[in-house]
């Protein structure tokens, strides 16, 4: 594959620079996408990016000191600049605004997206006693396991998986809630106690899903990260999911969860066809939670999710700001 920026594969291929974080996480994903890119063919080269965010972390630095999106920023930052070729991210730590200049090339086969909870001597959420102590970074997190009624103590807790699941080991907790999708690329699912319920913890928009960024003038390598590892059923789902989000007007961080499934249906002839169908939650002014559903073509995800977020402001839930109309996409079916 040729174009202005050069050849990608076969002989005299350019290198493709992938940018990463130094994170155990952050390098597991991307050898996800570098390696799907060397069996097509692709040369390339991990380049880890240092931010302000990681060196935060070293500190100790409270995450609302740092902000949430300097992780995105300075990837975002050295594709601009042309330091790296690609970017490879959680998809549901990325701002729904995008930035001139740079696609959403590619979204990868998903994880599963549910939350997950390490707790001690094996247990599951029910049998934590009255007051025990459970360790989590998310507001979404908090707010629904708090809904639940059983009279756990909530902390906020910010750092790697080995940081987080350490303060159970050693008793500082008696669990602690994080992504499935992150032990699962760690290889550490086995740690987990219990998968939490998306009918009682709805997850993050687009949790478990990757999202590969690159420049939008380098055509020929958004063709490549497409045609190597595109899904477009996760893609759909997370648009759908991440359409509620920006509905709100809601940072990646707020207390929003969604998840969008593609199911089986009939259609009014008897036939099989796929449909969308979509939850979502929110929390009101004096945080209570609201909750809706919806369910329709899979090629409205966008117009579902935005319709979602305005029956959730209908029935309570506080806006955030205003609502973004430039929502990164990824690339059409």
């Amino acid at each position: 594959m040729a174009g202005r920026n050069g050849t990608l594969t076969g002989s005299g291929a350019r290198t493709v620079r992938i940018g990463t974080r130094a994170s155990l996480l952050a390098r597991t994903q991307t050898d996800i996408v570098a390696s799907a890119l060397t069996a097509a063919g692709a040369t390339v080269e991990i380049v880890t990016i240092s931010t302000s965010g990681d060196r935060s972390q070293a500190a100790g630095t409270p995450i609302a000191q740092t902000g949430v999106g300097v992780f995105v920023t300075a990837l975002r930052e050295a594709l601009l600049a042309g330091e790296i070729d690609v970017a490879v991210h959680s998809y549901k730590d990325l701002p729904t605004a995008g930035v001139p200049g740079l696609v959403l090339a590619a979204v990868p086969a998903r994880e599963d997206p549910r939350d997950a909870l390490v707790a001690r001597d094996g247990m599951v959420l029910g049998e934590l006693p009255p007051g025990a102590v459970l360790g989590t970074g998310s507001p979404r997190r908090i707010a629904q396991i708090g809904a639940l009624g059983l009279g756990l103590e909530i902390v906020p807790i910010r750092g790697n998986v080995d940081t987080r699941i350490g303060k159970v080991t050693r008793g500082e907790l008696d669990g602690v809630v994080l992504a499935r999708a992150g032990l699962a690329r760690l290889g550490r699912v086995g740690e987990v106690t219990e998968v939490l319920d998306p009918l009682q913890v709805l997850p993050a928009p687009a949790q478990g899903a990757l999202a590969c960024e690159c420049r939008g003038e380098d055509e020929p390598l958004a063709a490549l990260l497409r045609e190597t590892l595109h899904d477009a059923g996760v893609a759909t789902a997370v648009t759908a999911e991440r359409a509620v989000l920006a509905g709100l007007g809601s940072p990646c961080n707020a207390p929003v969860g969604a998840l969008a499934e593609i199911v089986e249906d009939l259609d009014d002839d008897g036939r099989v066809v796929d449909r969308l169908s979509l939850r979502a939650m929110a929390t009101t002014a004096d945080g209570a939670l609201v909750r809706a559903s919806a369910t329709g073509e899979t090629e409205d995800a966008e117009r579902i999710g935005r319709e979602l977020a305005d029956e959730l402001i209908a029935d309570g839930a506080e806006p955030k700001g205003t609502v973004a109309d430039d929502v990164p996409r990824p690339p059409a079916d």
